[in-house]
């Protein structure tokens, strides 16, 4: 970090990878929550020798830089921590005044704490925060990374596979990939050899696959991957939690087709007849979500409380999956690496070839999506959960769709307009115009002014001519339509 970076750094109040310590005579106590928190969570710089006052920030320096750099790294090198905090630190003298800046690498080692367990951070924006148990529990997973669902289920056998999906899995392969040598093989062998059963068990891996769901619950007591359909760009604008929720299927295989037959409309596809007579999807759209939705079934971790849901909105689908990444995401993304969380799930997805051979696909699912509607993949990745959002929508094509919008916004309500200046108006025709035209009415009133009167008459004002009752009038019609709809569903 230069000092021109540094400098920057205090005009930034997103602090993500940021902390700064006024420190001026000793080590402050709160600096090991935050290498704490930088070792669990993505790293960053501990500054010492700046003040912080309100949004502001002094440069005060330190008084004794070389006695409080060996006090911080002696300390971090001794027994305070439970594991060893390698640093990299720079000093800088800014208008005379010395301060002193170290990086604190994310942790392979993770959790990092200090003293006991229960001081165990992490950093959520710019904030150090305590972790909860279940965060803690999330790192000590992460330390048998690609090794928990390859473990033996207890108390499982062959007889808890579910026999339709594993005649369905054996027919998908021989159709798609027919020259595997696992389709020679008989029953009992074909589970040996791909590991679904192991000395007489199941493994996790085997289990979730391909189990009956009975006997997944008991070993995953909330087993599910929820998909989601809601009516808007968010939660916030939607005017129902949800129009449709993916019910309980029997596992892992089942739930992937169940899933892609609601994302595949959300795309354009074309199709072609491969060499052996199938259809053949050729949308980079649909290769693109395809992708995503293997992706988070191979990485997701089965283990944490949370679960794998997709949310498809009406301009862009979201991919949440608990488990954060092994590396960051720039490394798995220059070096292509091949580092599942479960390796077992993740081969019997490219046994069938829904899945590469390498990789986490992030470029894969980026060029695809990019050539499909020229917009780019938006990641939230943290220590314990991955987000990804495929916008289904460009901004060419929203600014389109919001013109449109306008336009029939606006000539509905001069139609509105027209008729409410007369006495008396003609309720019936006033309710027809905004039955027919409900759906653009509230889009555009929630876009632009939200759906009270109140904001409706600060935006038009009193040369509108529309009375308050009237205002009142067509809010109680919208709000009665809004319930209308909700009982329909």
């Amino acid at each position: 970090m230069t000092k021109e970076e540094l400098i920057a750094k205090l005009n930034d109040l997103e602090w993500e990878d940021f902390e700064v310590k006024e420190a001026k005579a000793a080590v402050p106590k709160s600096c090991w929550e935050t290498v704490s928190a930088f070792s669990n969570t993505s790293g960053g710089w501990l500054v010492f020798g700046i003040k912080e006052i309100g949004n502001n920030f002094e440069i005060q320096g330190v008084t004794n830089p070389e006695k409080i750099e060996q006090d911080f790294l002696n300390t971090l090198r001794g027994e305070k921590f439970n594991v060893f905090v390698d640093t990299k630190q720079q000093r800088y003298v800014i208008d005379g005044k010395t301060v002193l800046a170290f990086y604190i690498p994310v942790s392979a080692q993770k959790p990092v704490y200090y003293n006991t367990q229960t001081n165990t951070f992490i950093r959520r924006s710019s904030s150090d925060q305590k972790a909860r148990k279940n965060e803690i529990d999330a790192f000590y997973r992460d330390q048998s990374f690609g090794t928990k669902t390859s473990k033996l289920a207890p108390n499982t056998s062959k007889e808890d596979i579910d026999p339709t999906s594993l005649k369905q899995y054996r027919d998908y392969m021989a159709r798609f990939n027919p020259d595997v040598s696992y389709n020679r093989f008989d029953e009992d062998v074909f589970l040996s050899k791909l590991r679904i059963l192991d000395n007489e068990q199941l493994t996790y891996s085997g289990l979730l696959f391909l189990g009956k769901r009975d006997t997944i619950e008991k070993h995953f007591p909330d087993f599910r991957i929820d998909l989601l359909e809601i009516e808007g760009k968010s939660i916030s604008e939607a005017t129902s939690n949800y129009s449709f929720r993916l019910g309980e299927f029997e596992n892992l295989w089942d739930y992937y087709f169940e899933c892609f037959k609601r994302l595949k409309p959300e795309v354009d596809v074309e199709f072609q007849l491969t060499d052996q007579g199938f259809g053949q999807e050729l949308s980079p759209g649909l290769k693109a979500i395809r992708e995503a939705l293997v992706n988070m079934l191979m990485h997701a971790d089965y283990f944490a409380p949370a679960h794998s849901r997709i949310r498809i909105f009406t301009n862009h689908i979201e991919f949440y999956n608990p488990g954060g990444l092994p590396k960051p995401i720039e490394e798995l993304k220059a070096k292509d690496l091949s580092l599942p969380r479960n390796p077992l799930i993740t081969k019997l997805f490219r046994m069938v070839r829904l899945a590469e051979n390498a990789g986490y696909g992030f470029d894969r699912i980026e060029a695809n999506w990019k050539t499909y509607n020229n917009t780019a993949p938006e990641y939230d990745i943290s220590f314990d959960a991955t987000i990804l959002k495929l916008y289904t929508k460009s901004q060419e094509d929203t600014k389109e769709t919001s013109e449109t919008v306008q336009k029939q916004f606006v000539a509905v309500l001069e139609r509105l307009q027209n008729e409410l200046k007369k006495e008396p108006a003609d309720i019936a025709y006033v309710m027809e115009l905004l039955e027919n035209n409900f759906n653009s009415f509230v889009q555009y009133t929630s876009e632009h002014f939200g759906d009270s009167s109140e904001t409706l008459r600060k935006h038009f004002g009193n040369s509108s001519e529309i009375t308050q009752l009237s205002y009142y009038y067509i809010s109680f019609l919208i709000k009665r339509q809004l319930q209308k709809m909700q009982q329909k569903r």
